[in-house]
């Protein structure tokens, strides 16, 4: 039994659409090079539009893709690598209908300063049933997106997005930073969760609160990211798995030595962790890895598996760059892993896409503890699960013990609060959501 959304979250189901306009804020953000990659996050949002669409309203659908915006430059790139169109045509496909895609004019340093009346036709034609949607253009092409706070910009564009509707839907779980079109948009629209955010909610608390035993298993290309999370991971768990540079940042601080591409004050860092788990023994070091002279692929005769009982203080080692599949062999890994009743991963264990041999081991092991609880965080972890292992990925899709969240960063800002309700956008929602201020 899934546990119960907070009430004080406004939830879509109570909401009242019936002839009602519903801006509905969704993470799409799946467009590289102009091209989709994998549309999971999309269809994990499906059930919502269906819904609101069921239920008499007529969906304004917006989403960020990518980061066209030079901060330092403050100008914002519109091309096609960024654009939305993939998305419309591939909703036009999926669900058979037409969906009308607005085009903007840009501004003098680039983005769009603002969505003009030229979308009020478009509009009309969905309040009459003539088109089944409208899909915003990336909300990171608008000016005032991702502008200061109470910005002239910001201000008038989040008036503008809720001019066009009567209800505000958020689905982005994915979207956790405080940006306008899921922060500041609350406080003008009657506003609730979606049912994606919903789920996102509920299989959080079971990575707060797990039934134990409970391993996590964590990696990422840069330590000082995951500091905060990681502590946060240490104090929560049974036992940690630590995989990618996370784990290369440890082994250096832990047996003095030296990895090539570790920087000395990521593992002046990771010291800390060190000490702690000499108090507490939590970590599970993962006994084999591999040991590359270079980053330029798994060329034969320069790589080899590296056993970490051969590891001694001032040892230069070259690039580690995945983890050999002999690791999930040892018994201690084994049983771990075996006799675990939750299991959180956010971890792609090896230097993509030449080595991939330790994350593709390690969801084949993790799935043979058929009764736990597994849940994945982040969208490169399930890429990598998607690439590495596709048979396993369709059969597991609708196994109820697995869950796989669209949003790997909020799920690590989640973890790093201690609840997913501190997140902005939910915060948002429960303090000026379900009615109008």
């Amino acid at each position: 039994m899934e546990p119960a959304i907070d009430p004080t979250v406004p939830l879509l189901q109570n909401a009242d659409l019936e002839d009602k306009v519903v801006l509905l804020r969704v993470d799409h953000n799946v467009v590289k090079k102009g091209r989709i990659q994998d549309p999971f996050r999309i269809d994990q949002t499906i059930g919502t539009i269906f819904n609101i669409v069921a239920r008499g309203g007529r969906p304004i659908i917006m989403t960020h893709v990518g980061r066209p915006r030079d901060k330092d430059a403050d100008t914002i790139q519109i091309d096609a690598s960024t654009s939305v169109e993939p998305i419309v045509k591939y909703l036009e496909r999926k669900l058979h209908v037409t969906i009308h895609m607005p085009h903007f004019t840009a501004g003098e340093k680039g983005g769009i300063p603002g969505i003009d009346t030229s979308i009020n036709l478009a509009i009309k034609d969905l309040k009459e049933k003539k088109i089944d949607a409208i899909y915003l253009p990336n909300t990171r092409w608008f000016r005032g997106e991702e502008a200061e706070p109470e910005s002239v910009e910001r201000d008038a564009f989040t008036l503008q997005l809720a001019g066009l509707a009567d209800i505000f839907v958020n689905d982005a779980f994915g979207s956790w930073q405080p940006h306008a079109s899921v922060y500041d948009i609350t406080r003008y629209l009657p506003s609730f969760a979606g049912f994606l955010m919903q789920r996102e909610i509920q299989n959080l608390d079971q990575v707060l609160q797990p039934q134990r035993p409970f391993v996590a298993v964590v990696a990422g290309a840069k330590y000082n990211t995951k500091i905060g999370p990681l502590s946060e991971i240490y104090q929560k768990v049974d036992t940690l798995i630590l995989g990618g540079v996370i784990y290369n940042t440890y082994l250096c601080a832990k047996y003095g030595v030296s990895i090539e591409g570790v920087p000395i004050e990521d593992i002046e860092a990771a010291a800390d962790l060190v000490t702690m788990d000499a108090r507490h023994k939590k970590i599970l070091e993962l006994p084999y890895v591999y040991e590359s002279e270079t980053m330029e692929g798994k060329i034969e005769g320069r790589f080899k598996i590296r056993p970490i009982k051969e590891f001694k203080r001032g040892m230069k080692l070259g690039y580690i760059l995945d983890i050999a599949k002999e690791s999930f062999d040892d018994p201690r890994v084994a049983e771990t892993l075996n006799s675990a009743h939750t299991i959180f991963v956010n971890a792609v264990m090896g230097y993509t896409p030449h080595f991939t041999e330790g994350s593709a081991v390690l969801d084949q092991k993790i799935d043979l503890n058929g009764p736990a609880r597994k849940l994945y965080g982040g969208g490169d972890t399930l890429q990598e699960f998607k690439n590495l292992n596709p048979g396993l990925y369709l059969s597991v899709m609708d196994d109820s013990q697995y869950y796989f969240f669209t949003g790997g960063g909020t799920v690590l800002k989640a973890i790093e609060q201690g609840t997913p309700y501190g997140l902005d956008p939910v915060r948002a929602l429960i303090e000026n959501g379900g009615r109008r201020p």
